[in-house]
């Protein structure tokens, strides 16, 4: 499986979720970019979160979006 970019638009909308504070949701304006605007409407289709324009994450979300975040700080350069 390759990334494609509606997967890596979906997984960089994902890592914009606060992980410490699971009653904060995300809106996404329709003004976003429209690459932004399907990411959430997608993601929305998948069951990750609660509204098609943002909203919260589900149960399955919260497990996607730390899976996403985790793999972001994994392959962030280290910083000596």
């Amino acid at each position: 499986m390759a990334y494609t970019a509606e997967l890596i638009a979906e997984a960089e909308l994902l890592a914009l979720f606060n992980l410490d504070n699971t009653q904060e949701g995300l809106k996404v304006h329709h003004s976003a970019a429209p690459a932004t605007v399907a990411a959430a409407q997608r993601l929305h289709a998948k069951g990750l979160i609660s509204q098609a324009d943002g909203g919260y994450l589900t149960s399955l979300g919260l497990d996607a979006a730390e899976h996403a975040q985790a793999l972001l700080r994994i392959l962030q350069p280290q910083h000596a």
